[in-house]
């Protein structure tokens, strides 16, 4: 394994753990969306703030890690995304704070049109964000990105493999809060809303499953490269992720819901290791590979020692950060 190879793997893990964190973060949005007026979704509303007031900026420094990654450690890469994608990263970056302001502004606002509005803009913007990610993915897979940067600035995200990719990414964003929202309202004795969100769980793990096969399917179809790799190198880690959401949902079934959290994590995090071993060696399938996108060793080096350096400070504190939520010791 090349030092090249070692930066893509930190890259590839700081992506997992945005898909996780970040992920979860983003569904409940979704959730807030279509949880009914205000009266009949203040209970569920209620539990979202409660669940993310604490942590939802902090899961955001794994998008900026990974943004920090590929620029340095891969600089023609990033290049030729940005020069690609422009489009659907600036709406993505826009959700990002127009999400952020909503959720902020909500909690102040006195007015009830006030917290419509504020609410409207938080729950819009945590579907769409997603979704315009999961654009960018997808073009990346489906070769839509040339290494050059030349790449169409619409039609290359707007085919059905990216279309896919980012109505994926909202349904996998949903299924995690819901399982994450599961445990929550058991942690502050909320049965009814466990009960709520558990239904949800279950909806929003079919409707993923079902995503996650049209996905294949478009990938067959138009990213022939990827689909072989996920068939083959990548094998394994779909099978670990279908066996482990079917066993999410056998617990949460049962009522099981600390159990059903990590496996539902396990889920998500096999099928980012999966897409990215299965577009291996390449970076931009199927046109830059890894060690042709890598930047000099003395840079990959730099790069490696920051990150670690980082990680070693990062990490402790983000895992004392979600212990203590988890315990129920950030409460206003």
């Amino acid at each position: 394994m090349t030092e090249a190879d070692v930066v893509a793997a930190v890259l590839l893990t700081g992506g997992t753990a945005y898909a996780v964190f970040g992920g979860a973060d983003f569904g409940v949005g979704f959730w807030d969306l279509v949880a009914g007026g205000a009266e009949r979704g203040k209970g569920p509303r209620a539990l979202i703030d409660h669940a993310i007031a604490p942590v939802w900026e902090a899961n955001h420094v794994w998008l900026i890690f990974c943004l920090v990654v590929l620029w340095t450690g891969f600089p023609d890469a990033f290049a030729a995304i940005m020069l690609t994608l422009y489009v659907p990263l600036l709406a993505a970056a826009v959700g990002i704070v127009l999400r952020g302001s909503g959720f902020a502004f909500r909690k102040v606002i006195v007015r009830l049109s006030g917290q419509r509005l504020f609410g409207a803009l938080f729950a819009l913007a945590s579907v769409l964000t997603p979704f315009f990610m999961g654009t960018v993915v997808g073009a990346v897979a489906s070769s839509r990105v040339p290494k050059d940067g030349s790449g169409d600035r619409f039609s290359s995200w707007t085919g059905l493999t990216p279309i896919v990719t980012g109505l994926l990414f909202v349904a996998a964003c949903a299924y995690l809060a819901s399982v994450f929202l599961v445990w929550d309202a058991r942690r502050v004795g909320k049965d009814d809303l466990a009960h709520y969100f558990g239904r949800r769980a279950l909806g929003a793990a079919v409707v993923t499953g079902g995503l996650a096969l049209a996905g294949l399917i478009a990938l067959h179809r138009d990213a022939r490269f990827v689909y072989d790799g996920l068939v083959h190198e990548g094998l394994p880690f779909v099978i670990v992720s279908a066996l482990a959401g079917a066993a999410a949902l056998a617990l949460l079934v049962r009522g099981a819901a600390r159990g059903a959290r990590a496996l539902a994590v396990l889920a998500v995090a096999a099928v980012v290791w999966g897409g990215g071993v299965a577009q291996y060696p390449y970076l931009l399938p199927t046109s830059l590979k890894v060690s042709q996108a890598a930047a000099p060793d003395d840079t990959l080096t730099a790069l490696l020692v920051v990150a670690g350096v980082a990680a070693a400070i990062v990490a402790p504190a983000l895992a004392l950060l979600y212990s203590l939520q988890q315990r129920s010791l950030l409460d206003e």
